[in-house]
């Protein structure tokens, strides 16, 4: 047999249908378990050569040059500093200068992106106090210079605190944040309902399957609930008025965001919704979509080519490491996306 004119059939056969099929999947998700289990063992040249798709690098200067690298796409951007549960409060003071020269870098370069912050990584588990005062000096700094926040959303220990600091600092008057919701958990639903209810058109969300693998009292656990339950909460996002950037590299909830799109007439320059808001800084109408950094690129500039907006999730930071190894073990489907680019580096150009 002509192997590498197999190799090549394969290949043209992905490149046509945007996916691998099913049966191969399958088997490449065993290679990714075996790639997941022998990671912790192998070299950190290794794991720096997979985690150095989905990272722009140590420092700050490195993720701007990215971004620009990356402008001529048509895209934009949220700056994630890696890093979280930390064990002390000088801990989360480097992360509020940290985010203070993150946003000095965005308005000196020009760049269009807002940022992403993780509670316990400025002191929600230590100190709610704290933790509040650290986000809204991050979140004032930000408003001044009309940036975005996103306040990030972590395992279910600290949902209803997130939700709530959300809810605090638009009382505040700070209107330039907004929080990740996680379709995986069956409260979702109500959540989105809840925050509408209190924010009207200032609600903000962006909605994920969620990374992290929750107990199955309180969330879904088959890629297809998963799924329907996700696809449930865009609907119920996009029919509030919110602004609702849809963070997937799924097809099914891809295409479901673009028929209900479809549906209520929306489009990057034009909301119909009589209940959303007017205008927002550095957004699109009304919606986007969002990618991970290295992850379906292919996906994202065709939605961008159809004239959607599209942003990339940049993380950096010296924790590249941890936040590789421990993403990759909280969630299979990152081993199946390593595995595809080192296997298949010509379907998944960064």
């Amino acid at each position: 047999m002509n192997w590498a004119l197999k190799l090549e059939e394969v290949r043209k056969s992905y490149k046509e249908n945007s996916q691998i099929s099913h049966s191969l999947r399958r088997h490449m998700g065993v290679i990714g378990q075996f790639i997941v289990g022998m990671l912790p063992l192998a070299p950190k040249f290794v794991v720096k050569r997979i985690a150095g798709r989905y990272v722009a690098g140590s420092d700050i200067h490195s993720a701007i040059t990215l971004m620009k690298e990356m402008h001529e796409e048509n895209t934009c951007f949220t700056i994630d500093v890696l890093g979280e549960e930390i064990t002390n409060l000088d801990e989360a003071r480097f992360f509020v200068d940290e985010y203070s020269r993150v946003l000095d870098a965005i308005v000196k370069n020009e760049i269009d992106a807002n940022i992403s912050l993780k509670p316990t990584a400025l002191g929600l588990l230590l100190n709610r106090d704290v933790a509040i005062e650290n986000i809204k000096e991050i979140l004032k700094k930000a408003a001044i210079n009309d940036i975005f926040v996103r306040l990030d959303m972590e395992d279910h220990r600290v949902t209803q605190e997130t939700i709530d600091i959300v809810l605090l600092m638009q009382e505040m008057g700070f209107e330039n944040i907004g929080t990740v919701l996680q379709g995986r958990l069956f409260r979702t639903e109500e959540d989105i309902k809840k925050i509408c209810t209190l924010l009207g058109p200032l609600s903000d969300f962006r909605i994920c399957k969620g990374i992290y693998l929750e107990p199955q009292d309180i969330s879904h656990t088959s890629y297809q609930d998963i799924v329907n339950a996700t696809n449930d909460c865009i609907d119920v996002m996009l029919e509030s008025g919110s602004y609702t950037a849809i963070a997937s590299h799924d097809y099914p909830v891809i295409n479901h965001s673009l028929d209900k799109l479809k549906e209520l007439q929306m489009s990057f320059e034009n909301d119909p919704r009589i209940n959303s808001a007017d205008s927002r800084v550095g957004k699109g109408s009304g919606y986007e979509f969002q990618f991970l950094l290295g992850v379906r690129g292919d996906l994202r500039r065709k939605l961008s080519a159809q004239g959607h907006l599209t942003r990339v999730y940049v993380p950096y930071g010296t924790k590249w490491y941890e936040y590789g190894i421990r993403r990759i073990r909280e969630n299979p489907d990152i081993a199946w996306h390593a595995t595809k680019t080192l296997l298949f580096p010509w379907t998944n150009r960064r």
